[in-house]
């Protein structure tokens, strides 16, 4: 019910049209789901609540707007991206006049701006180069792949939709943390399906596969930064300082090699697009204006900026001691180290979204909810046994 009165808040206060239609359907859904679970008898009331809360917040209003075509700007800057890209080989303009001209990605987000370059706007493909879909898709795949990882074996309790794991997961994707955004833009959504992936290939003891995941995730979106340290002090403690290194140099190489031809080519509409322009440094100001700590700090002027500043460079730098100090041991408490740094960051960064906060949230949750407390206890690999010799 407070989903849906959370829900409900969007048609009455919002001036975006796509988060009114989401908040009609999805207060619908909800509430849905509320009469679901207090008129049905168990377990048959799960079901159902979660069929409806799922239809009413992610699947009619996504379906809907991908088919209108009607989305938050941050859709056509990742596909006039791609277009860029693929024409001119590059995705930013040199000579941006608007917020909507800015790029504010790195490069690899380009890549899910690519199929409406290939599909047009035109015709019964159009729905196809829309880039939530394909947002959704690495999403929803990364977090697929992260629970077989997780499992170990590739045997029936690898499925993504087992009763232990698969509602748990649609719950997730009907809650508003993660309906909202797949439904309006799905920017973000990538990035936290790629580092969940790469959570889960670090605690298996797959450095490489793990650094390698997370120098895609590291050329979409810079926040996923951070990320690189955490899995390396995952892996340092459960599999030793050569693993580590492993996958330190995979996600460091590949992330240079994703990014720094756009870089070498364009470095001044990437400094001013990707890193100067989100944090309300560019020259012109960024629409993340939610009122976060950050935010209010920095509007008071020069000294508050500073403050701001500082306060976040001793979080980050408290994080990072803790990462020494106590290093994650296993998926839980790699993910929420990493949820607590993205948390700190966001809150305290000048500039910043509420919509931001997701990236934390479903980290904490999914590591949970994907059964690792369960099935990993992460640890040295033990040694091989050497016969004795008789």
């Amino acid at each position: 019910m407070s989903a849906a009165l959370w829900a409900v808040a969007f048609p009455l206060f919002s001036t975006l049209g796509t988060h009114r239609f989401w908040g009609i359907c999805a207060a619908i859904g909800y509430l849905g789901a509320a009469v679901a679970a207090g008129r049905l008898p168990w377990p048959r009331a799960r079901v159902v609540s979660v069929g409806w809360a799922l239809a009413g917040a992610a699947v009619v209003p996504f379906l809907w707007l991908v088919l209108t075509g009607s989305a938050q700007s941050e859709v056509g800057v990742i596909e006039r991206s791609g277009t860029l890209l693929l024409q001119h080989g590059t995705p930013y303009l040199a000579d941006p006049r608007t917020v909507h001209e800015y790029t504010p990605y790195l490069p690899g987000m380009a890549a899910l701006g690519l199929p409406r370059a290939l599909f047009g706007d035109d015709g019964l493909l159009r729905p196809l180069g829309d880039s939530r879909v394909w947002c959704a898709v690495a999403f929803l795949g990364c977090l697929w792949a992260g629970r077989r990882v997780l499992r170990t074996s590739g045997g029936p309790g690898a499925r993504l939709w087992d009763s232990s794991y698969g509602l748990p997961l649609a719950v997730l994707v009907a809650s508003p943390v993660v309906a909202l955004p797949l439904c309006v833009s799905g920017v973000d959504l990538p990035l936290i399906g790629l580092l969940c992936l790469a959570l889960a290939l670090a605690a298996r003891h797959r450095p490489v596969e793990a650094g390698l995941v997370l120098a895609v995730a590291c050329s979409l979106k810079w926040t996923a930064w951070p990320a690189v340290a955490v899995a390396v002090s995952l892996l340092a403690h459960a599999s030793g300082r050569r693993a580590a290194l492993r996958c330190a140099g995979a996600s460091l190489a590949g992330t240079a090699a994703l990014v720094l031809p756009f870089v070498w080519s364009s470095a001044e509409a990437v400094v001013q697009q990707v890193f100067a322009f989100p944090t309300g440094r560019g020259a012109l100001p960024t629409p993340a204006s939610s009122p976060l700590p950050g935010r209010l700090l920095t509007d008071l002027g020069p000294a508050g900026r500073y403050a701001a500043v500082a306060l976040l460079l001793a979080g980050g730098l408290a994080v990072a001691v803790s990462l020494r100090i106590r290093p994650p041991h296993d998926v839980v408490s790699a993910a929420d180290r990493l949820a607590a740094g993205l948390f700190l960051a966001f809150l305290l960064a000048p500039a910043g979204r509420f919509g931001y906060l997701a990236l934390p949230v479903v980290l904490a949750v999914w590591a949970r909810l994907s059964g690792a407390e369960r099935h990993t206890a992460v640890s040295r690999p033990p040694a091989p046994s050497v016969p004795i010799a008789a």
